[in-house]
This record gives C-alpha cells, structure tokens and sequence, in this order.
C-alpha cells in the first residue's frame, strides 16, 4: 500500500513558513468553519439565543468588574464556602447520576453556542400538528476528538444501562436516539425541581415508545443535539456543501434585527413574536367550544390582543457586548409605527429633554425620567379598556364626579384632571435613613408629574382618591415655603405595617411632586434656592447617557451601583450579626420558585464573611439606561461603564 507524505523543503526561514503555511492549508481543509447561527437555523425558527464564539464570549466575562469582583481575594471566604457547598450538594452528585464528568465537556465549550426552538408546523390547535423543537449546536473546534470520545463513552453509558437506544443515519452522519421519560430525571435534580411522582410504565405502556427522546451526534466539529429527527435534518442539510436551502438569514424580520442589534455582539437573542402571537391567538381560539358556551361573555382572543397592542409587535431581539470602556445591552422591540396601538403606543415615546433637570440632587441613587404624554395615554387606556367593558370605566368615573360635585358642581374628573396632565414623569431615589431590609425597601424617593396647570391638577386630586379610596375624606394640608401641600391617608396595607403612612404631594415647577417622606418633598421645595450639586453634573454621567441614546432621547435612567451596593452589603453583613440572621437568607430563598433549595441557600450563603465593602468598592460605579422609538420600532439599551480605577489596569 502507498503512502503519501508532505516534503518540507531544506530547513530555512523561508522554507518553515512554508511547511506552516501547507500544514495549515491541510487542517483547514480536513473541517469546514461552522456556519454562523443564523446559516443553519430555517426561517421558522421562533426563538435563538447564541454565542458566535464562546471563548470571546468568555473573555469579555472575565474581565468585566462583576468576575473581577467574584474573583477579588477578598470575596474568598465568601466564595469558597459557597462554591464548596455548590459542588459536594449538586455538582458531584449529579456526575455519580449521570455518569460522567463535566470537565470533559467544559472543555468542548469553545466555538459557537446556539440553543433554538424551531416551529416544525406547530400550530397549537390540533393534535395532529407539529410541535416545536428544540436544537443545541456547538463548536468543539480542534476539540472534536474529545467530543467523539465522550459521545462514545455516552453510548457505552447507557447501552450497559439497558436504555433502548437505535442509531439513525441522517445526511449520513449517524445520530443516536434517545427515548426519554420524567423517570430519566437525575436524584440531584429531582431534589431541586418541582417534584412529581414517577410514571409506572408497565405492562403494554413499557412497549410504547415514549412522546420525547434526543437526537445526538457530531458532524465534523459541531455537537448536535435535537429534540426531533426533522428538526436536525434541517441542520444537517444546511451544513451541506453548496447547499442552497432558506434560512433564517433569509427571514426578513431576523435580518433587522441583526443589523439593529446584535451584529457582531458576541451574545444575542431574537423571538419571533408575530409567528408566537398568532399561534398562540389561533390556539385560545380553538379552546373556545361552541357547544358548552361560558355563561359570561368572553371577548375573542383575536381582539384582545389587537386591543392590547400585541398584534402590532413584529420580534424582539437583544444583544450585550463590550464597547472597550464598558457593558452595552440592548433590546429592540420590531413593531412599525403603522401598526402600533394600545401599549405599544404607550411605549413609543416622543423624543423630548431626558436628561435630569437641575432640582434633581447629585446624592440621588436613582432616577428615571419618560416624556409619557397624560393626555395621549389616558386616551390609550380608555380605548383599551372600551374594548373590552367601556360601562365599567364609566362607572368609576361617574362615581368620582358625583363625590366631588357635591363641593364643586362643574367638577369633571376628564377636564379637571386627565387635561391637566403634562408630558413628564420623573421619578427619583435617595439613600434610605437606616440600614435595615425594611430600611431599604422605603428609601425616600420623589415622584413628579409634569402639568401645564399644576396647582389646580393638586386641587382636583381629590376626585381620583376618591376611586382610589372612599372612605378617605379630605386631604389635609399645610403650608411650606409658601405652598400648600396636601397629605392623603394610604388605604389598606398600602398605609404600611400600622396602617398610618400617608402620601404628600404639591404643585411647583409645573410640576406635581408626590412623596411618602416630608423630608425628600420639602427638599425639592428649597431646590431653587439652594447651592446643591445637581445629578446631571456627576462625574461620567454625560458620557455614559450619550451611550444609551443621548439626554434628548425621550427616556432615561440612572442608578448609582456603587452606593447601592454598599448599602445592600452592608445591609447583609448587619442581618449576619443580628439575632435574626435569616433575614436577608430567607429573602433570597423565597426568590427560587420551588420549595427544596430554600435550606440549602441558607446554608451555602453565609453573609458574615463578605469583606468591608472599601475593600471592593472599585468593582462598582454607575449604570445608565435609555429608550428611544423608530419608525421600525422601540429601542432599550442598558450601559455600565468600567469604573476608572479598574480601566487604569
């Protein structure tokens, strides 16, 4: 048998780049480069979230200040505990479950990561449609010996386990196809999610071939993984050479959004609402039987989402990247300004002044401010709600207008206070008085509505709180500076634990400003005479809100993280050394939505050992946020720059 060798010319420069460059030239033909996502997916793929390139995708984690932050030797009693109590709980018993290594396959992470759902003539009416499939694809690169080792060790796993697995040629690449049951599921996770009794499958029910299974296998160096045959034949057929079958790429809608969006962004996502939203309509529809009608009307589905505002939205799509000098993530809303209505409407905000005007304090941890139209919004609601039961709006508004035409007979609540309303809507936060959690979760904060006659809008708010309590009576009021300030009894638990707590408000620059805390109301009162240092002249706040759209955008946000933060860890180390340690623990357990962890999260995360938080300050500075509207639809975009100490590095 003849072999064939590659001859390296005599040894010199010239001739090891040229032994290079052919040795390249052959491992560069022996696989092709994985196509992008959106190049292997087909156009009725409902929803991808995916990472061009896992390893960029990973340095970017690593030096943003949230890893650094993790990684800080101050956080390692912290961390170890945790990271201790994580891996002897969950992570080496699932391997004993599942019978493998997660290092072994940590390290095929390397090339492209996509998880898809695809739609595969799923309609969610009949039963004989399809039904949508889910697609993980990732590129193990120069680590595909590894990957078909592993695979083979999954196989050899689970035949001397006796799963009745068959082996299916697609494209002519061999996949393996696994039934599976709720019986499959490991112990370990079994005692981490929602629990369920196991199915008895016996009998004629242990012959009949399960409703799920997986499709496995690798085609060169990309990993395969489906949940039906058709769905990875789709993929398989893409990676064909010269193949010249539609893809996402070629789905209008998709293309937007990456140009929008996420191109380049070494993570996004995309949804394809429309296609969601009309199955979805097409499936409450189908529910509905005619023949043992509901003895209340119920409005068609179809109109309820038009009368929303959901029938005009197109796809959604975000990405996150870093920009050299910090974290961009953006989120583009696909819904033509020709089809807009109901909260679509709402969002698409007018591009007015956003930036903080000079009464806002430079202490303020947080602050938004929306050029939200009253009047076009009332508007909006009121056509929303005519949709579905315009006597019941009537009513209320009736009701008001009665109470408060017994003082003021020509009191209309339409003309005294939805005309009233103006354009803004600013809402900011101070550093709360103590450091308790109850502490944190009543921070003064100030909220002000913009209004062309705000003193008589202050006025008429008696006839809203009358819908909004009754029994309330008369605001009482009291002067300051000047002005009257009215007080309004909170109905029911919004009155706080002792039912005593109460909300302020007063008319001044052509605003309403509403609050819970004199102190924060009677401060913006002095604001014109004081010398405070306004939150628009904060050090890197301009740049930051140039990044999310600039301060004429119609909408923007800002949040101080770095005081947030030191409030919150102090707050937790404070909750570790009091008597009621769980305070904060019993807080973060109730967030899992299911039952079993609750005791484990009290046990891994023990708040004593977090550092003094100047020894991690540097990790933390600001956060902006900001919307805009196109013609094509709403953009959101989130920016948080790398604090300065940390960019020195």
């Amino acid at each position: 048998m003849s072999q064939k060798y590659y001859h390296c010319p005599q040894f010199s420069f010239r001739s090891v780049m040229q032994c290079l460059a052919l040795l390249l030239l052959v491992g560069g033909q022996a696989f092709a480069a994985v196509p992008p996502a959106e190049k292997l997916l087909p156009p009725d793929t409902l929803l991808v979230v995916s990472a061009p390139d896992w390893g960029k995708l990973r340095d970017v984690y690593k030096k943003s200040p949230q890893a650094q932050f993790w990684d800080d030797p101050a956080m390692k009693p912290f961390r170890e505990k945790f990271m201790t109590k994580w891996n002897e709980e969950v992570v080496k018993p699932l391997e004993r479950d599942l019978g493998v290594k997660f290092d072994d396959y940590h390290a095929l992470l390397q090339g492209q990561l996509t998880i898809a759902i695809t739609q595969e003539g799923w309609q969610g009416k009949a039963k004989d449609d399809g039904e949508p499939a889910v697609l993980l694809l990732l590129d193990t690169k120069d680590k595909s010996d590894l990957l078909k080792k592993n695979l083979a060790n999954l196989r050899k796993k689970w035949n001397e386990a006796g799963k009745p697995i068959k082996t299916e040629k697609i494209r002519d690449v061999e996949f393996s196809i696994v039934p599976l049951s709720t019986n499959d599921i490991p112990a370990t996770l079994r005692q981490i999610l929602p629990q369920h009794q196991d199915v008895e499958e016996l009998g004629q029910d242990e012959k009949k071939k399960p409703t799920d299974e997986l499709i496995i296998g690798q085609h060169e160096t990309l990993l395969i993984i489906g949940t039906s045959v058709k769905a990875v034949e789709k993929v398989m057929v893409r990676l064909a050479a010269g193949n010249s079958a539609p893809t996402l790429a070629d789905q209008g809608e998709f293309e937007a959004s990456r140009l929008a969006v996420f191109r380049e962004a070494p993570f996004f996502g995309w949804f394809n609402a429309k296609t969601f939203i009309d199955v979805a309509v097409k499936a409450l529809t189908a529910a509905q039987n005619p023949e043992a009608p509901s003895p209340f009307p119920v409005p068609d589905p179809g109109m309820i989402i038009n009368a929303i505002g959901l029938g005009g939205m197109k796809s959604m799509a975000f990405s996150f990247r870093d920009t050299g000098e910090g974290r961009l993530g953006e989120f583009f809303l696909s819904a033509p300004e020709s089809g807009r209505a109901g909260i679509l409407k709402l969002l698409a905000l007018e591009a007015k002044e956003s930036a903080p005007p000079a009464f806002v304090p430079a202490d303020a941890v947080k602050f938004s401010r929306f050029r939200l139209d009253g009047v076009k919004t009332i508007a909006s609601i009121e056509k929303i709600i005519g949709e579905f039961s315009p006597s019941t709006w009537n009513y209320i508004l009736d009701n008001a207008n009665e109470a408060m035409r017994i003082d003021d007979p020509e009191y209309d609540i339409r003309k005294n206070i939805f005309a009233n309303l103006g354009d803004d809507i600013i809402v900011y936060e101070k550093a709360p008085k103590g450091k308790t959690l109850a502490d944190l979760n009543s921070a003064p904060s100030l909220f002000l509505v913009g209004s062309p006659n705000p003193e008589k809008l202050t006025v008429s708010l008696k006839g809203l709180f009358v819908i909004l309590a009754p029994q309330g009576g008369s605001p009482k009021t009291r002067e300051f500076l000047g002005r009257k300030i009215y007080s309004f009894k909170l109905p029911g638990s919004m009155g706080g634990a002792d039912g005593s707590g109460s909300l302020s408000y007063v008319a001044s620059g052509g605003y309403v400003a509403f609050g819970t805390d004199d102190s924060i109301l009677e401060e913006f009162l002095r604001s014109g005479e004081s010398q405070v240092k306004p939150l628009r002249d904060t050090a890197g706040f301009a740049d930051a809100a140039a990044k999310v759209g600039g301060p004429g955008s119609g909408w923007l946000a800002y949040e101080n993280e770095a005081e947030t933060m030191r409030l919150v860890m102090d707050a937790l180390s404070r909750s570790a050394a009091s008597t009621n340690k769980n305070e904060f623990a019993n807080v973060l357990a109730s967030t899992i939505p299911f039952a079993p962890p609750e005791k484990k999260i009290k046990e891994w995360v023990d708040f004593s050992l977090l550092p003094s938080y100047d020894k991690v300050a540097k990790y933390f500075g600001l956060g902006v946020s900001g919307g805009s509207t196109t013609v094509n639809g709403i953009v959101i975009k989130y920016y948080m720059p790398t604090p300065l100490e940390l960019l020195k590095k």
